[in-house]
């Protein structure tokens, strides 16, 4: 419908809208529940970019969202729908923005699928409400499950153990399975899967990611952020990962062939000045949705069709995507919103230090994570749990506030995900209801793991001298501190005695 002297014809004529179809910037599935039963003659797409939320982001997060969101716009405008799309500067906060639309567009009806953000659900409802509208919230089928289907596998356990999850999710689906035995005689092959490239480094063989450049949009998009966030960390720069859906699919088509066969054998090694490696970066596409797990699961069991990789690889990949990342979804949904405020060990730090911010540290471990993370908003999950995660839960940063900056520094972070995973598997703030126990150990688990400590000027093996690593100093510290919260833990209790 077109536009006259920015009055909307259609507003002006007294027509009426029928549905008004939200979509949220993690939500760019172009097959999404929300367009189910879409009218172009009487519907209209809501899409806006929210200054309010986007505070201290890393800059290359804010680049690939807005530049996504561009681009699914403009893939929704050549279906000859309208899209009503808010920029930063005209969407101060995400309830006016909201509010505002709703006033001057009158739809009959606002629909969405399932956020990834529970404030934003609420915020939706109560939207809906103060202006008497119905909301109809549908399911989101980029995911295997829901969040019902996970609360009736949940109900009555004592403990939701992923493993067992995981098993049930490949019978259900029939992925790696034999019959009813698991493929390859086992359900897992973490024995395989924890190597370390050792002094010479990765193998020579090792391919670097893809490089994906700036089109018009997305250099418009850099432009606004360097002007609109000078301050913020990271730089818009550098490496950078596809904003479309072709573009995402032919990362997945590149990592099947050249990521995928030694994924599994590497996931855990670190190595100096990569903190990508072996890993897809899928994480980022698959939570805006330019990616489909379907597509990546079935790829890697392809492959391994192929004899283009091995079992543990793909089996290791499979259980990120249908295990992992499902059961953490379930376990958000099932104990949102008290989950936010766990902290079960009385962590009081408020931020996390500021080397996490700026890199500036002699510890070589955190500053080579923290190089990678301000140059690629992104670090695999052993920099993430086991080096920065690490350092804050035996810094006694509070949960929630290793949660924020998570938010703030890493592409893929949504709240879904983010939430279990760094206050809960990373900080053991939920006090064991997704890990059994911390993620903590001194810094020999890192010089075993890594390189970083023959070059840096702290000794893993030291812990009350000037030299003394700080990871094993604060070990013994943590040990120390919550040793009477621990006392029942079995899975701790060797290091407590």
């Amino acid at each position: 419908m077109a536009l006259l002297g920015g009055l909307d014809l259609a507003y002006v004529a007294g027509m009426t809208i029928r549905n008004l179809v939200l979509v949220l910037g993690d939500q760019l599935d172009d097959e999404s529940a929300a367009f189910d039963g879409f009218d172009a003659s009487q519907d209209r797409v809501w899409m806006a970019e929210v200054d309010a939320e986007i505070g201290r982001s890393h800059k290359k997060r804010i680049v690939f969202f807005l530049s996504a969101m561009r681009h699914f716009a403009d893939e929704l405008r050549e279906r000859d729908w309208t899209v009503e799309y808010r920029r930063l500067s005209e969407a101060p906060d995400f309830r006016t923005a909201l509010a505002e639309d709703i006033d001057r567009l009158n739809p009959k009806k606002l629909v969405v699928v399932l956020p990834g953000d529970h404030r934003v659900l609420e915020e939706l409802r109560t939207v809906a409400k103060e202006h008497q509208r119905v909301l109809e919230v549908r399911r989101d089928r980029h995911f295997y499950t829901t969040p019902e289907e996970f609360d009736a596998w949940a109900d009555g356990k004592k403990e939701l153990v992923l493993e067992f999850f995981y098993r049930k999710m490949r019978k259900d689906l029939g992925v790696l399975m034999e019959g009813t035995k698991p493929e390859g005689g086992q359900w897992n092959f973490d024995q395989d899967n924890r190597a370390s490239f050792g002094k010479d480094g990765p193998p020579d063989d090792y391919e670097p990611h893809p490089q994906f450049s700036a089109d018009a949009i997305t250099s418009e998009v850099m432009e606004e952020v360097e002007a609109r966030y000078p301050d913020n960390p990271g730089w818009c720069e550098g490496q950078l990962l596809p904003v479309t859906r072709a573009g995402a699919r032919a990362h997945l088509d590149w990592f099947l062939e050249h990521g995928l066969p030694d994924f599994g054998k590497y996931q855990d090694a670190m190595a100096k000045g990569d903190v990508v490696l072996h890993h897809s970066r899928f994480s980022a596409l698959l939570n805006v949705k330019l990616l489909d797990p379907r597509a990546c699961v079935d790829g890697a069991v392809g492959a391994l069709r192929r004899g283009a990789a091995p079992m543990n690889s793909v089996e290791g990949f499979v259980r990120q995507i249908l295990g992992w990342r499902e059961f953490i979804r379930g376990i958000y949904w099932r104990f949102m919103p008290n989950y936010a405020d766990k902290n079960a060990l009385g962590c009081r730090r408020e931020d996390v230090p500021q080397f996490f911010w700026d890199g500036e540290t002699d510890m070589a471990c955190v500053a080579d994570a923290m190089k990678g993370l301000l140059e690629l908003g992104y670090a695999h999950h052993i920099h993430r749990l086991m080096v920065l995660g690490l350092f804050a839960q035996l810094a006694d940063v509070h949960p929630y506030a290793f949660h924020r900056w998570h938010m703030d520094m890493y592409i893929d972070a949504v709240d879904w995900v983010s939430l279990p995973n760094t206050l809960g598997m990373s900080q053991y703030g939920d006090g064991g209801i997704v890990g059994t126990k911390p993620s903590v150990g001194p810094g020999k688990y890192i010089q075993r793991m890594g390189p970083y400590c023959k070059s840096c000027r702290y000794d893993p093996k030291k812990a009350a001298s000037d030299d003394a690593c700080p990871f094993t100093t604060l070990y013994w510290d943590f040990l120390a501190r919550h040793k009477e919260k621990l006392s029942d833990n079995q899975r701790i209790a060797l290091h407590l005695r």
